[in-house]
């Protein structure tokens, strides 16, 4: 298959391009950069001058564009730039499509969607979209996604584990200094996925032709923030006991902070009832993989 790539430079797109490669499918990732044309990957310059480029035949577009949510403190200049960031690349690929349509959009989305609650478990049939600033950024980033006429996958990403990428580094760095424990009360939910299971689940969900609107990426087995804490601690041979105080994290973070002090419990139904497989069901495989690996 051709497929194109917006975000193909970032944390999930590397990922995803090294293992569509090896499974023999061509590759283009979009680039504010100049083309270089004839590899495989293959870059394609894009959003220079509001200048639309034309593939021929293409089988699938993923839209993985947009600023990072984690990068800095949630500024009203910074929430303005997340938003439209992700606002203005799916426009751009729904010009894209509209010039080569493709068999199947998949445009990356975040289980913010639901807002963030101590007690209830959010799946698919959850239509309600919750109220604070990243719940409602990515229900306006999916309404222009569905704009598009062809079938659409929203992959509502949990936190992405990986070893050098990502939330988890960030998390697990106290504990590399011997100072891990429980972040904020302990109590929120982590719903959480390998970075092997987000490549593994993209390429099911091309291959699942009947599968369209939003998709819960995340593993089947959320966690408590403690539990999650005592997990890394236990995968990377170092004590979870020094606890990080939800009013200093509040200080530091600002409103960013609700990524750490507050969650939501997110099941995968749609993928499990599909029939995808996880490769990393429990957090405890999860990090033991990636530390111990």
């Amino acid at each position: 298959m051709k497929i194109v790539i917006a975000g193909g430079t970032g944390f999930v797109g590397k990922a995803l391009t090294k293992r569509l490669i090896e499974k023999g499918h061509e590759v283009i990732i979009l680039t504010r950069k100049k083309s270089q044309i004839g590899g495989n990957p293959a870059y394609l310059q894009w959003l220079n001058e509001r200048k639309t480029p034309t593939i021929q035949d293409l089988d699938v577009m993923i839209n993985l564009a947009g600023e990072s949510l984690s990068s800095g403190r949630w500024t009203t200049e910074r929430k303005e730039r997340i938003l439209s960031s992700r606002m203005e690349a799916t426009e751009a690929v729904l010009d894209l499509m509209k010039k080569s349509p493709p068999k199947t959009f998949i445009n990356a989305s975040a289980i913010g969607y639901y807002g963030t609650s101590l007690t209830d478990k959010f799946t698919e049939e959850n239509e309600t979209a919750g109220t604070d600033f990243l719940a409602t950024t990515v229900k306006k980033w999916e309404e222009i996604a569905l704009k598009s006429t062809t079938r659409t996958v929203l992959c509502r990403y949990g936190i992405i584990l990986d070893k050098t990428e990502g939330a988890l580094p960030r998390i697990v760095l106290p504990y590399k200094l011997f100072a891990g424990g429980t972040v904020g009360s302990g109590k929120q939910w982590t719903s959480w996925i390998h970075i092997q299971d987000v490549v593994e689940a993209t390429l099911f969900l091309i291959e699942h032709e009947e599968i369209a609107g939003p998709v819960n990426f995340t593993a089947p087995n959320p966690v408590s923030m403690k539990e999650l804490g005592q997990a890394i601690g236990k995968a990377m041979k170092r004590p979870h006991w020094m606890p990080a105080p939800t009013f200093a994290l509040r200080i530091a973070l600002g409103e960013m902070s609700l990524l750490v002090l507050e969650g939501q419990r997110v099941l995968p139904e749609k993928l499990q009832q599909a029939g995808f497989q996880f490769l990393f069901e429990k957090v405890e495989e999860a990090l033991v993989n990636i530390y111990q690996a």
